[in-house]
């Protein structure tokens, strides 16, 4: 997927605000240039497609660094400019080392392009005298100043002849433009090794590396490479402005004007050739000269190399069609995690078409969950997303804010244990060291267990999945009441699980971190099943999925662990009479589930859960109580096969609104030991244990030392 440059730049832009906390200013731009498709979801993303990974790693090293992307590419483009003009002023003086003469050639000296990363002021000479030599046409093979090069560099010249025995007092007063006629074929076969495109890529990606936009194993490879190199042209500059030339300052003006006039030769005659030799044998010697050709070669190896590689990466560069989370990451192995995901899934994704929501469908939502078109989701489901804990023994759990949808919550926590104990073939990790997942492997499970969800509640036939795009595809008109949700959501349907799986992989995003992931999850669920379906599986039609107090209703979570949102827990369906020869159909579970549901009603004989909810596939039970849902679990499936007179097993319960902290293991025990350990004092004894009892009869628990929930 192809990025623009008003995509991006609105995104440094919205990463800005954020991270300001000028909410206000973010609305008002949301609704004046709304985001599109192809926004950018995170900030990990957007600085590795701004190229400033080196950049924000310098930042964070700074006390205090700065909190925004903008702040440092502004920061980062004062200092250059600050570093280019004092470059520029201490050039000036390099000048008048460089005669420029159109009408001959052979006698224009040029300073040879190099890889040295460190020299700011070479790099502007050699662009200076690149310039002028693309606008005058001048064949790349020029002489340079032959007495700054140490006598065994000297070749002979195509022009004329040289005594090789002439020691500096030969040359002491001879012009400075013959003497540099010497070296031209030198520099003749340098100037073939190398072409103007590669002399131009490398300057760019190595004043990008000094400056810290260029990060990773490139950058580290041309750092290290060029640490190796001696800084030829930067020794030249201090020996050409070393105190000992003092009688040569005189003549650095009329170098400074020859550039552009012919006058040049007499102010280089000037120069005293000597002075120049006695320098330049300070400097260089014959294996310095060796070593600094080869590492000139294997640079240029090195830089074209690995623009090749940069250009493949930029096109695996693939964003999220989601709205902008804007997360920062700290944790270096995360950050590393988190790369080779982003990698791996840029080079799977694949586009999907999207159709945005009508006022039509959400009206009908509206009224199926609220009861009225003009109803609106209370604050408690508006903010509330799939995020999971960190305490070290519950990163499993998913943590609820706040009273109102642990319905979807408890059935949602039901699935991604499912998938973690049971069916994550990548771990090798076994019984409770699965539940302590990485920040990987809780996010691939999440979107395994949403995928199988929407997969049963299409009948496994198709899915539908609902993304907040994060801009407006209606604008409400009469009786519906707007709270910014239904209006921004595009719906994309699937037929295969492998589809749904890699769209919820790439959007998982709003499902965890998202505000209103509950919400997502919910209207995709209706919608995978079909608005239509779900009215006709009530015993109610005009019943509602989100009840009284924001509660969710059993519908609901059926709907969830059985993928039909039937009004009862007993098995199968059931007709009363009620009277006048008239038949009242009560639905029920039509078979097995994976994950169960045990009851605090069956305790007061309100209702009947059958065999289907009360004995899942796996050992995973939604528990209802008192107004709440929570999860209890084992680790063995064997509990649910074992039917013995006398047995003892462990549960763990986890309750994502309790603020739990630690792990709640129980132990059960059941048969004849149960019935002398039992209490007469019921009042006393935490629902949760009366549930338990429902489907192990008379069955004693112990709390191990964990503070019994009552």
């Amino acid at each position: 997927m192809t990025v623009s440059v008003e995509d991006v730049s609105s995104s440094v832009v919205r990463e800005y605000l954020s991270r300001k906390g000028l909410k206000r200013t973010i609305a008002c731009m949301d609704e004046e240039h709304p985001r599109t498709t192809s926004s950018i979801n995170n900030r990990s993303q957007l600085r590795q497609l701004l190229n400033i990974e080196g950049l924000y790693r310098n930042n964070k090293a700074q006390i205090p660094p700065l909190k925004t992307l903008l702040e440092m590419i502004v920061k980062h483009h004062i200092e250059g400019l600050k570093n280019d003009q004092i470059t520029i002023s201490k050039s000036d003086s390099l000048q008048s080392a460089v005669s420029w003469n159109a009408d001959s050639p052979a006698e224009t000296p040029t300073v040879t392009s190099g890889t040295e990363t460190k020299n700011n002021t070479a790099f502007v000479i050699s662009k200076q005298i690149k310039s002028r030599s693309d606008t005058r046409e001048i064949r790349p093979s020029q002489s340079t100043l032959t007495s700054l090069l140490p006598k065994t560099d000297r070749a002979p010249s195509l022009n004329h002849t040289e005594d090789p025995s002439c020691d500096s007092e030969a040359y002491k007063h001879q012009p400075l433009t013959a003497a540099l006629r010497n070296n031209e074929s030198v520099l003749r076969r340098e100037a073939e090794k190398t072409t103007s495109t590669t002399e131009s890529t490398q300057r760019t990606r190595i004043n990008r590396t000094r400056r810290g936009m260029i990060a990773g194993p490139i950058a580290s490879t041309l750092q290290e490479a060029n640490k190796k190199k001696p800084n030829r042209r930067l020794e030249v500059r201090q020996q050409l402005l070393g105190g000992e030339l003092e009688n040569k300052r005189s003549s650095d003006g009329l170098l400074g004007t020859g550039v552009h006039q012919k006058t040049s030769e007499s102010g280089l005659s000037e120069i005293n050739s000597a002075d120049c030799l006695r320098g330049q044998r300070e400097l260089w010697s014959a294996p310095d000269k060796v070593q600094r050709e080869k590492s000139f070669e294997k640079v240029q190896q090195d830089t074209l190399t690995t623009t090749k590689v940069k250009s493949l990466a930029r096109q695996k560069v693939a964003l999220d069609v989601a709205e902008m989370v804007l997360d920062d990451i700290d944790d270096d192995e995360d950050l590393r995690e988190l790369s080779r995901v982003s990698f791996q899934r840029a080079g799977t994704e694949r586009s999907y078409t999207g159709r945005p929501m009508d006022q039509h469908t959400a009206t009908e939502l509206k009224v199926l969950l609220l009861g009225s078109s003009l109803s609106c989701f209370s604050v408690e489901w508006r903010n509330q997303g799939f995020a999971f804990s960190e305490t070290h023994d519950l990163r499993y759990g998913i943590v609820q804010k706040k009273g109102g949808p642990c319905g979807v919550l408890a059935s949602m926590q039901a699935f991604v244990l499912k998938k973690l104990l049971f069916e994550n073939v990548e771990s090798s990790n076994t019984g409770l060291q699965r539940l302590r997942p990485s920040n990987t492997t809780r996010r691939k499970v999440l979107a395994s267990a949403t995928a199988e969800i929407l997969w049963k509640a299409g009948e496994e036939k198709q899915a539908t999945i609902a993304i907040n795009s994060g801009r407006n595809h209606f604008t409400p008109t009469g009786h519906f009441k707007s709270e910014g949700v239904f209006e921004k959501i595009t719906c994309f349907t699937v037929d295969n699980i492998k589809d749904l799986q890699a769209l919820l992989e790439q959007h998982i995003d709003q499902f965890e971190t998202g505000v209103s992931g509950c919400i997502l999850l919910t209207i995709s669920a209706v919608l995978s099943r079909s608005i239509e379906k779900v009215r006709g599986d009530m015993d109610v039609p005009t019943a509602t999925l989100i009840g009284a107090h924001s509660y969710c209703t059993q519908e609901l979570v059926n709907l969830f662990l059985c993928g039909r949102a039937v009004s009862n827990v007993f098995d199968d369906d059931m007709e009363l009479d009620s009277g006048h020869g008239n038949m009242t159909l009560l639905k029920g579970v039509k078979g097995p589930c994976d994950v169960g549901l045990l009851s605090l009603f069956e305790h007061y004989n309100i209702c009947k859960v059958g065999v289907h909810l009360k004995t899942p596939r796996f050992p995973i039970w939604v528990v209802c109580s008192e107004s709440h849902f929570s999860v209890l679990f084992g680790l063995q499936r064997e509990l649910l096969t074992n039917r013995g007179l006398s047995m003892e097993f462990e549960l763990y319960y986890y309750d994502g609104l309790a603020n739990q902290q630690e792990e709640i293991r129980l132990t059960v025990s059941v048969g004849e030991s149960a019935l002398r350990c039992q209490d007469d004092n019921t009042e006393l004894i935490p629902p949760l244990e009366h549930c338990i009892r429902t489907r192990w009869k008379n069955a004693i628990v112990n709390w191990n030392d964990t503070e019994p929930i009552l």
